[in-house]
């Protein structure tokens, strides 16, 4: 196979190896062709911490096949939240309405009686409120929550309002009128609740924080935690939920409308994409 250099071949179907060799009417370039065909839609597992933008920058470098290639995610993940990114390649970004069309799976630790501006623990700790809470009565409030369910939605998002995502009114101090819509809650299983303590709850927090990369108000936030948490003796309860939601549904909403916040997110599938599945890039 021949090839010039300024083809940039692993921008098509195959990755190739180019070096030049001289013979006696001059120079050719030799292509070895590798049998690994591009795919169309990737299913990549995005850390806690990493912007999706970040996780796809990475993938680049490990397979360079795709290093020209357009790459685009269908469905964003929080810097706090993990699992599966869905990432579209070359046309297929073309059809990315239908891929945000697709249901989502979600497993999420929620902490009940604390309260943040951005509904998870990456935000600015507004109240805290040690109540003891009814597991039943919690459990029944989930429950009653399936089917279409009208949320609000967080002001640290990227939902656009009037041209710019909400978070950026927000982290300028501009008030924004609250955003509903109405989603569906297709399935809630609740897999267990439990409590844990101050002491232990700071420094999971603070570990999380500390994983996020950019800038997020991450010191100012880590002051607040530590000023609400560092020597009290409080326990607070964590509900462990799985839920089946359609497109557009954020899960920090529902911690917010049951009395609490995010403390951990992990998307499990999106459409047929299961985490399982995905490739974890070191």
């Amino acid at each position: 196979y021949y090839c010039c250099y300024n083809n940039n071949c692993y921008y098509y179907e195959y990755r190739c190896l180019c070096f030049p060799l001289f013979h006696g009417k001059g120079k050719i370039n030799i292509l070895i062709k590798v049998s690994r065909k591009m795919k169309n839609v990737i299913n990549l597992y995005k850390p806690v911490g990493l912007s999706p933008l970040q996780v796809i920058e990475k993938f680049r470098l490990k397979h360079r096949e795709y290093g020209k290639v357009k790459l685009g995610y269908a469905g964003r993940l929080d810097p706090m939240a993990e699992g599966v990114l869905m990432v579209l390649v070359g046309d297929e970004n073309k059809k990315i309405r239908d891929y945000l069309k697709f249901d989502k799976e979600y497993r999420a630790e929620i902490l009940i009686g604390l309260k943040s501006d951005s509904c998870d623990v990456l935000g600015i700790v507004e109240k805290c409120k040690v109540v003891e809470v009814d597991e039943k009565v919690l459990k029944k409030k989930l429950k009653m929550m399936k089917g279409n369910y009208e949320q609000k939605i967080p002001k640290y998002s990227s939902y656009r309002v009037r041209g710019h995502p909400m978070f950026y009114y927000a982290l300028r101090g501009k008030s924004v009128a609250d955003v509903k819509n109405v989603v569906e809650i297709k399935d809630v299983r609740i897999n267990s609740i439990y409590k844990i303590g101050s002491g232990k709850l700071l420094k999971y927090v603070l570990n999380k924080i500390d994983l996020v990369d950019g800038n997020f108000r991450q010191e100012e936030i880590k002051k607040k935690w530590a000023g609400l948490l560092k020597g009290s003796e409080n326990r607070f309860l964590v509900v462990d939920v799985s839920l089946d939601v359609s497109s557009g549904t954020y899960i920090r909403a529902i911690s917010e409308d049951i009395g609490g916040l995010l403390l951990s997110l992990k998307r499990t599938r999106v459409g047929e994409f299961d985490s399982r599945k995905s490739e974890k890039l070191k």
